[in-house]
């Protein structure tokens, strides 16, 4: 089923694309993103990131929190870790909005 283009989806991701937008409009969340982007489907351990990106416990979890009500990370339970992944997909949604519903550029298909 497609859903078409309309005012109630536009606005739905007119709303997704500010709070992702917004979220990665942070120099420490847009590098979490980044590097859980790199790392795909495999994900990273908080306590990794953290080590990685030289910052504190409390200071990732809240860069996390913010990415995850944008809906930009994923969490799971490995054990005693949680691993974070990137939700990619959200941000091809956010990148197919602004190109197709906003510029008015076509979107590839084939992604």
């Amino acid at each position: 089923m497609t859903v078409k283009a309309g005012p109630v989806r536009s606005a739905m991701f007119q709303r997704m694309a500010i709070a992702a937008l917004g979220a990665l409009a942070h120099e420490t969340r847009m590098a979490i993103f980044a590097r859980l982007a790199q790392v795909g489907l495999e994900g990273v351990p908080a306590g990794v990131l953290a080590k990685e990106l030289g910052l504190p416990g409390p200071t990732l979890s809240f860069h996390l929190k913010e990415l995850d009500r944008a809906g930009l990370v994923a969490a799971r339970r490995l054990g005693r870790k949680i691993i974070y992944t990137a939700n990619i997909s959200a941000m091809r949604a956010v990148i197919d909005f602004l190109a197709k519903d906003c510029a008015g550029l076509p979107v590839s298909a084939g992604r």
